[in-house]
This record gives structure tokens, sequence and C-alpha cells, in this order.
């Protein structure tokens, strides 16, 4: 149900107010308690449960091969792009799990919203500088191989046909050099609560999350690169290009 007038303007607050709340206290976790993660962890899985909520979202996780993260290896997950609500639904389908996001710098420069970001171990990327982004992989494999659970887009951005992009090979070099397991995932059905590029918010909306067979880098070389991002790409459209 598309959400109009007045109705709109009240979900679009509530999305605000909910965001600033989380990033406020992400931040206040980073002053008083440094170096907790299970706090961090903690106010994720609240705030995309509420942005859930808020537009009464039904997810419906798939996980056929019964994917758990093991303590002994470092994995990032991949999945294609739809909408800005992807975010929630990404971290709402690991709810026990350190997972974070690489995102573009530009969000890092919103007040509020940046320092939440960046208090929660989430990790920028400069895509105009590309020495910068080569500076900003090291972190994220550092922070991949700390324990966190890095979600990547590696499309680079949202599909606006609702078809997967080309993949970038940024994600998949640092899978290769943090020896990572990928962990494809398929999204089908967020863009129904939120369009790319628009505010057309959609009520009572069924996403589903299909967590696809993974994919040990280990098993790879650089010079398999491209096979590597393949056989990703595959895994993710046999669930949301049927």
């Amino acid at each position: 149900m598309r959400v109009t007038g007045l109705r709109k303007l009240i979900v679009m607050a509530r999305i605000i107010m909910a965001t600033l709340v989380a990033a406020s206290l992400m931040t206040l976790g980073l002053i008083f308690r440094k170096n907790d993660r299970s706090y961090a962890n903690k106010k994720v899985h609240i705030w995309n449960q509420k942005m859930l909520q808020i537009v009464r979202a039904k997810c419906k996780i798939f996980n056929p091969y019964g994917v758990e993260f093991k303590p002994d290896r470092p994995y990032i997950i991949m999945s294609n792009h739809l909408s800005l609500y992807d975010i929630p639904l990404i971290f709402a389908t690991f709810p026990g799990a350190s997972v974070r996001m690489i995102a573009k710098k530009e969000l890092y420069r919103i007040p509020i919203f940046g320092w939440g970001i960046k208090s929660g171990e989430c990790v920028s990327i400069d895509r105009k500088n590309p020495r910068q982004a080569y500076r900003d992989l090291v972190i994220a494999k550092q922070k991949i191989l700390s324990g966190i659970k890095l979600w990547i887009a590696p499309e680079g951005g949202r599909s606006r046909t609702g078809k997967m992009g080309v993949f970038k090979k940024g994600g998949f070099k640092l899978a290769l050099e943090a020896q990572a397991i990928i962990v494809p995932v398929a999204i089908v059905g967020s863009n129904k609560i939120l369009p790319p590029e628009t505010f057309d918010f959609s009520l009572d909306e069924t996403v589903e999350m299909h967590i696809c067979k993974p994919i040990d880098t280990m098993d790879y070389s650089l010079k398999d690169l491209p096979q590597l991002m393949e056989d990703t790409a595959v895994e993710i459209k046999k669930f949301c290009e049927t």
C-alpha cells in the first residue's frame, strides 16, 4: 500500500527520528563503552527492527544451506542492491552477528548519522580517489579479520530496473586478500518498500532474503577473480532473477 500525503510525512519523520536516535546512541557508546562491540550490535538490531516496523514490512529469511558464521574464518556478505531498505534488511537477516556495511564517504559527512555509522565500525570508501579507496580497503580488511561481517553491494549502487548490474572488483579483491568466505544474499522485493531515488514508501510489503551457498575464496587465486565474481553473481541470480 503506497503511502501518500500526511501519512507519508509521518513515516519519513519516524524513520529519521529512529535513525538519529540510533546514531546518537552509537556515538555515545563509542565515548562511554569503548571497544564494546556487543553494545553496537544491540543498537543496530533495535534500529533495523524499528525500521521494518515503521513500514510494517515482513522479512522472510531463507537459509537452505544452514549458513552459520564460524569464529575461525572471516566473512564478507555480498548482495544485490535494490533499495535503501536493503540496509536494515541485511542487518535483520543476521541478527546475532557483528554485521556492518561499507558505504560511500559522503554518508559519513551527515551530522549525527555519519558519526553513528563511524562509531559502529562501518567502513567508508572513497570511490573518486583510487589511492584513498585502497587505504579504505586496508581498513576494511582489518575490520573483517577482527570479526566484523562486512556487507558489500558489489554493484556499487542501487538497481533502477530490478535487474542485477555488473559487479565491481574491489570487494572481491578484498575477500581474496582476507581469505574470507563470501556469503551471497539475494534480496527480493525491497524496492517495493522504497524504490531507488524516491521517497515513495509502501506499507505491508513482504521481502525475501535468500542466504545463498557460501563461497570460500581460499579455493581461488587472484587470477581467478573473474570466476569468483561470476560464481557469486550466479548464486544470487538463482533467487532474484527467476
